[in-house]
């Protein structure tokens, strides 16, 4: 999400939904897979949906509406209400690594 945060976004889709390519091993972003990421910059990234480009074009027009609904109502949850998901197993939080240094 690095790249997200620094502005380098593949595809802001609306809403609170961005797409972002991620590379395939030994092969390039472009033949790789794509990531939808319910997403606030400098706040907070859900990742919602994934999938490989040679295996699906795009999404729907009605899938990317249920995403800008999801992240509307997702981006607004409190830091109490992403505990309470993590801690049920709903969701599950997934740390960089990046001790905030860079």
């Amino acid at each position: 999400m690095q790249r997200a945060e620094s502005g380098l976004l593949d595809a802001d889709l609306g809403g609170g939904v961005i797409k972002q390519r991620v590379a395939r091993s030994g092969q390039g972003k472009s033949g790789g897979y794509r990531t939808l990421i319910l997403f606030r910059q400098g706040d907070r990234a859900i990742f919602a949906f994934g999938f490989a480009k040679a295996k699906q074009a795009n999404i729907s027009k009605a899938d990317l509406a249920l995403l800008r609904d999801a992240a509307t109502e997702a981006l607004e949850w409190s830091d109490e209400e992403l505990d309470r998901l993590v801690a049920s197993g709903t969701l599950v939080e997934i740390e960089d690594g990046n001790d905030g240094e860079g």
